[in-house]
């Protein structure tokens, strides 16, 4: 490979490697909120549960509270919490797929910089001469 070719072939894998990078960080962050949401419908569930049936429940509404049947509270957090789960097991799959997908990039940078143990430099002087310190 050329010289020309080596530093265009850099370029275009830290490229690959800033938007995987991006894409993982914002999986995570989803998985956070959504694990939150799992543990806040979870347990509201839990003590929903210990309430008596005839117990007056009400739900939030933004930012109205309407009155609704323990059952009725009790169907949709249980959904929520399907729903949640099945969002959680999808983003979980994606997080794996993008982790894979960043040791591969970082198995190509390592292979082609092996291999034009030049490139290293010349990027890095490429890089001082755009940004001094």
């Amino acid at each position: 490979m050329g010289d020309e070719a080596n530093t265009s072939a850099f370029f275009e894998i830290q490229g690959r490697m800033i938007e995987t990078t991006e894409k993982l960080k914002q999986v995570q962050n989803q998985l956070r909120s959504k694990e939150g949401e799992k543990k806040m419908a979870y347990l509201t569930l839990e003590e929903l549960k210990q309430l008596s049936d005839d117990t007056n429940t009400y739900k939030s509404i933004g930012r109205t509270f309407v009155l609704e049947p323990k059952s009725g509270l009790m169907e949709e957090l249980e959904q929520k919490l399907k729903d949640v789960e099945t969002a959680i097991a999808s983003l979980q799959t994606s997080k794996e797929y993008l982790e894979k997908q960043m040791v591969e990039i970082e198995n190509n940078l390592r292979e082609l910089l092996q291999q034009d143990h030049g490139l290293a430099r010349k990027i890095m002087s490429m890089y001082l001469n755009h940004h001094p310190m």
